[in-house]
């Protein structure tokens, strides 16, 4: 193994550097403004003690620690095993985030097992419908999956902000800057997944969440400033 592997391998390196990416992550919520749109009913089910499946787009994970009420419930968030997501996932948890990660080894079966798990607990998941490697604004159907089986409620989220850069990654991540104008926004799907639905049915469904999630987006982006996103073609 070179030392170059050897040295991005290492957990001091990579707990030096999730705090690192912290540190900012907090700088960021703490010296920009930040409004909380639509999050009424989400706050009124976790108050109940009711746990929920949250959805948002991948290019808007930065500042996924401050996306769901952790004073209101805990959540446990999907994130891959590869190096990049195994990086999410110990920022998150130094915000209080539980996390699993999603390999190639680990089967569909077992995983939603663990996340059913995780929800009979009473705590929530989230996860990007497009992670963790694309295509890019392309929802998977797992939250439906996720749904049919658990039978709880889907929020779609959407973050953006007035000034930030999109980073050079397949999913053009957002990366807000210090001292900005930003939006959470929240909203339910209100969709139900029917136990049998058949393929065609599973279809309808995804590009409804997928719909619906490119539309909140949007209205963040349009809510600072910024210009929506547009699908290519």
């Amino acid at each position: 193994m070179s030392l170059r592997k050897k040295i991005a391998d290492s957990e001091g390196v990579l707990n030096w550097v999730a705090r690192r990416v912290a540190s900012y992550i907090r700088m960021v919520h703490r010296t920009g403004t930040w409004r909380r749109i639509g999050y009424e009913p989400l706050d009124a089910l976790l108050d109940q003690g009711e746990p929920v499946i949250v959805v948002l787009w991948h290019q808007r994970l930065a500042l996924s620690p401050y996306f769901f009420p952790l004073d209101k419930g805990q959540i446990c968030s999907i994130t891959s095993a590869a190096r990049a997501g195994s990086m999410v996932g110990r920022v998150q948890k130094l915000f209080g985030m539980d996390t699993i990660a999603m390999s190639s080894h680990k089967r569909h079966v077992a995983l939603s097992r663990e996340v059913l798990g995780k929800i009979r607990q009473g705590i929530s998941i989230g996860i990007a419908a497009d992670g963790p490697r694309g295509p890019e604004r392309i929802s998977s159907t797992v939250p439906l999956v996720w749904a049919r089986s658990s039978g709880k409620r889907v929020f779609v989220i959407a973050c953006s902000a007035r000034h930030g850069t999109e980073a050079g990654t397949w999913d053009r991540m957002l990366l807000p800057r210090p001292w900005t104008d930003g939006v959470f926004l929240c909203r339910e799907w209100t969709e139900t997944v029917p136990r049998k639905a058949d393929d065609a049915e599973i279809e309808r469904l995804r590009v409804s969440i997928e719909t619906l999630l490119n539309e909140i987006t949007a209205e963040a982006d349009r809510m600072v400033g910024r210009e929506p996103w547009v699908p290519a073609g």
